[in-house]
């Protein structure tokens, strides 16, 4: 039975990928969910019309371009306002795409700082005060190339190191009342094609680096995401989901 008590989790650009499936196993752990999207408005309503179906008024829809920040104060009254409650926000919505040294330009720094630092930075500014009241949790979707730049993304890696810093000190600052944990995806899921265009040989070069030898799932980012949130005496921690990709070296064929 659906009340008042069960929490709330707005997860930024869930609609499709890594944010839909930590929708959905947030979800079928209880939680009221606030999917975010952008451009993927018919997405966001087919998942929340079916979790709707699992579960009657348990999902809602929000719609805003977090590059634009005349839309936050908007975005943040209709977050609350969806169950007058919030619990979790999930900081997940970001740009990724190349920007070699030689051709980067500041539309690009705008695109890459502005979805994967600015926004996230604000949004937690702003949904503070409802979070403390239950004692709630932030969590940032960082990135392993935060501390191992990625050739030809120097900007990406920027912003995503200002990323995990602001994980940390925001995890000092709003400590006790709110957690600011991250969590730094390696190979989880290929890029999509209008991204990244990703060669065979370049796909078998990536896997060569993870001692796993395979890519992760959309299923262990959502499980360490369901980990820190109940994981109480956790706070400011970056949480590598990677198959140890990140230990560095290059496994042998």
């Amino acid at each position: 039975m659906l009340t008042s008590e069960q929490p709330v989790v707005l997860i930024t650009g869930s609609a499709k990928r890594l944010g839909r499936q930590m929708i959905q196993t947030l979800h079928s752990h209880g939680y009221r969910v606030i999917i975010h999207c952008n451009n993927s408005r018919a997405d966001a309503e087919e998942l929340a019309h079916s979790l709707n179906q699992q579960r009657e008024d348990s999902a809602a829809v929000v719609q805003a371009d977090l590059l634009n920040e005349t839309n936050w104060p908007a975005l943040v009254q209709q977050v609350i306002s969806c169950f007058n409650r919030l619990d979790v926000l999930v900081n997940n919505a970001s740009s990724f795409f190349p920007t070699p040294v030689a051709s980067a330009t500041p539309g690009q720094w705008h695109d890459l700082f502005g979805s994967n630092v600015k926004a996230p930075y604000f949004l937690s500014q702003a949904l503070t005060p409802e979070l403390s009241k239950r004692n709630g949790a932030i969590v940032n979707m960082v990135d392993i190339h935060a501390q191992q730049p990625l050739k030809q993304h120097s900007i990406y890696c920027m912003a995503k190191a200002a990323l995990l810093m602001m994980t940390k000190s925001l995890a000092r600052e709003l400590a006790p009342t709110i957690r600011v944990n991250g969590i730094a995806p390696g190979a989880i899921l290929w890029p999509p094609e209008q991204s990244v265009v990703l060669k065979e040989q370049d796909k078998a070069a990536i896997l060569a680096q993870i001692p796993m030898q395979q890519l992760g799932t959309p299923e262990d980012i959502a499980q360490t995401l369901l980990f820190l949130l109940q994981s109480p005496y956790i706070t400011g921690q970056i949480i590598a989901v990677d198959g140890g990709r990140s230990l560095g070296g290059q496994t042998k064929a």
